[in-house]
């Protein structure tokens, strides 16, 4: 289920970002799942009926995503056309393709919290260069060359687990880049290299 708020206008995202979300989101139905990210994640069992489902709603939009997004070993494109709009640069209204596998890392959490019915906030997905920039000149913890300004980073937060065990969580996976950020209480993952900093 795909939800907007109504004073979000999504219909003003750019033409040309929409299109490209919407090609990279067609791609995916013609690719199969990348190789498990690490010996941890590959424990997680397969759903039944072989849905991966997530739930997630944009802090700053109010916007929401719930619903299966992969289907055995196949990415959704409709759910991740729907993904990149939720996951978009709200302050300058730009869609980029997220990539799949930080939307794994957040299935995987999800699951090895043992709270398959809770949602995320997510407080940042795609960054554009501009915010990005705007973003490092106002915090020391923000990344010249973030994740986020390539799809494959998320900030977020979860209801009802706090977020020193969901960085944790994230760590014990070795998927991929975990920060943890308890002042102002978030955790990011990301589909790079594996570390982890606070």
């Amino acid at each position: 289920m795909f939800r907007t708020n109504s004073s979000v206008e999504t219909t003003e995202i750019s033409r040309r970002s929409f299109l490209g979300a919407g090609l990279w989101g067609g791609a995916l139905g013609a690719v199969a799942l990348l190789t498990p990210l690490s010996a941890e994640a590959a424990r997680i069992a397969m759903p039944d009926g072989g849905r991966f489902q997530i739930a997630l709603r944009n802090q700053h939009t109010g916007e929401s995503f719930s619903g299966a997004y992969r289907v055995g070993d196949k990415y959704m494109p409709d759910a991740f056309k729907q993904l990149n709009i939720v996951l978009r640069d709200f302050r300058a209204n730009e869609v980029y393709p997220i990539d799949p596998r930080v939307i794994d890392i957040l299935y995987m959490i999800r699951a090895k919290s043992g709270q398959q019915n809770a949602s995320y906030e997510v407080l940042s997905g795609y960054r554009s260069p501009k915010t990005n920039a705007m973003l490092r000149k106002a915090s020391g913890g923000v990344a010249r060359n973030s994740m986020h300004l390539t799809g494959q980073a998320i900030d977020f937060r979860m209801d009802g687990v706090s977020t020193k065990r969901l960085n944790q969580t994230a760590c014990a996976l070795e998927a991929g880049g975990v920060g943890y950020y308890p002042r102002s209480n978030f955790v990011h993952v990301d589909t790079g290299r594996v570390r982890h900093w606070s």
